[in-house]
């Protein structure tokens, strides 16, 4: 549920609001142990989201670095080379019905 909160600071161009949102969203969703609130919590969850994107748009603003920005294309490599080294490469993965595709 959670594996989908990355991180925001030191990139160039900065994380957008849909990304502070996003990660805002799975944080509560994981706290909560829910993917979709009942209508009865719905309030209560957009409320928490709100305060978390509140947050973390003041803890993005207020951190210091010293660091060269990061380059979110560089990043998106070395995640996708991370995760060819864990489960392998893509080929011959299995599809939705069972079946297997070649890569391509």
């Amino acid at each position: 549920m959670c594996r989908n909160i990355r991180t925001l600071s030191n990139f160039e161009p900065p994380a957008t609001d849909d990304e502070v949102r996003a990660a805002a969203t799975q944080y509560v969703r994981k706290i909560a142990g829910t993917t979709k609130p009942s209508a009865a919590n719905q309030p209560v969850f957009d409320e928490a989201i709100d305060a978390v994107v509140a947050a973390t748009h003041r803890l993005l603003e207020d951190l210091v670095t010293t660091a060269a920005p990061r380059d979110r294309e560089v990043e998106r490599l070395k995640a996708r080379a991370r995760n060819e080294a864990r489960f392998g490469s893509e080929r011959g993965r299995a599809t939705t019905d069972g079946q297997t595709q070649a890569a391509g």
